[in-house]
């Protein structure tokens, strides 16, 4: 409430405490948690920088490896650390500018920054984004029916979807209603047998299992009835393959080699299901991967350009030394492009 808001992540600990970051977002206001005058807290970070808090540890330890890791980190920017809301509504209109008192305060500016979606779009290659709740989220834009119960629910997940940050796409009209749309149009596409060469599909908050808010078994059945709906499908189920994945652990121990890639990780391991035609029966793969190696799955399969030229998806496939290790690859920082999960 009132006073200049301090954006810059912290991690450093507040004197006297264990860890207790000065600054982590949110409103952490660097005294044990108490707000003192401010309304928001760090959430951004130069990495390019190494007098920024936090920053010289890690880029010293990230260049004691052998080999030393990159970090990666575009001079002069600032990279966002925490979950902030796009900076779009679904309609297109500006998010970060709106002043409702309803908006979310913790919304990141509109960024031209580059995705998969513009490399397929400049290919001509068919995609959607199938978001569940997405027609709700549309007539709800501050989400003020979130967690409601019942017709008016609105468990749409904004953060959840990348596309709704991008200038490029929300802006043009043309282009947002015909690659964004509700769960609902992907039941419609795959009944008449007529999905796009790529789809993403998000669940809403209520089945998507994560802990706290949802169950697995629900995100299950959210999986299930895709895969037998697309399986009923003969020609569809012939050219598809499903990756099925989440975007963290649950938090438990993991024992797994975890690859420094570059300064944001990577992290511990997630599942990874792929169910088609052309996967290999009960393969286990072993190779190294990431969330980025399906948009290197992607871009080999249709024979695309990379998202950028500092992306990971530049990054090359692992190779391995059985003497060493059949997990951490000898030319790291790589990733695999899933092609070893399939007999094409």
């Amino acid at each position: 409430a009132g006073g200049p808001v301090d954006e810059i992540e912290n991690p450093n600990p507040v004197p006297g405490t264990n860890n207790w970051w000065i600054q982590d977002g949110y409103g952490g206001f660097g005294n044990n948690g108490a707000s003192v005058g401010v309304y928001g807290g760090g959430s951004y970070s130069n990495c390019s920088d190494t007098s920024q808090p936090g920053v010289g540890p890690l880029v010293a330890y990230l260049s004691s490896l052998n080999p030393p890791i990159n970090p990666n980190c575009d001079p002069g920017h600032y990279y966002l650390l925490n979950n902030y809301n796009p900076g779009y509504f679904g309609d297109g209109t500006n998010a970060y500018t709106d002043h409702n008192p309803n908006n979310y305060p913790f919304t990141i500016p509109p960024t031209s920054q580059r995705s998969i979606g513009d490399v397929l779009l400049e290919n001509n290659i068919s995609w959607k984004s199938y978001n569940d709740q997405w027609d709700r989220y549309l007539s709800d834009k501050y989400q003020l029916d979130y967690g409601k119960v019942g017709a008016l629910s609105d468990q749409y997940c904004n953060i959840c979807n990348g596309f709704q940050y991008q200038t490029q796409i929300m802006t043009n009209a043309a282009v947002r209603t015909e690659h964004i749309t509700d769960t609902d149009q992907l039941y419609k596409d795959i009944e008449n047998g007529k999905l796009p060469a790529v789809s993403f599909v998000k669940p809403s908050g209520w089945v998507d299992g994560h802990p706290a808010s949802s169950k697995w078994d629900l995100f299950e059945g959210f999986v299930k009835k895709i895969v037998d709906e697309v399986q009923s499908k003969p020609d569809l189920w012939n050219s598809t393959a499903i990756f099925v994945t989440v975007d963290e652990g649950g938090g438990y121990y993991d024992s797994g080699y975890v690859q420094p890639l570059d300064f944001f990780g990577d992290g511990t391991r997630i599942p990874l299901i792929v169910v088609s035609p052309y996967t290999k029966p009960g393969h286990i793969s072993h190779d190294y991967g990431d969330h980025v190696s399906i948009l290197k799955f992607i871009e080999h399969n249709w024979n695309l350009p990379t998202i950028s030229g500092r992306s990971r998806d530049n990054l090359p496939n692992p190779t391995y030394d059985p003497a060493v290790s059949l997990y951490a690859p000898t030319n790291s920082p790589a990733i695999g492009d899933l092609f070893d999960l399939f007999n094409f």
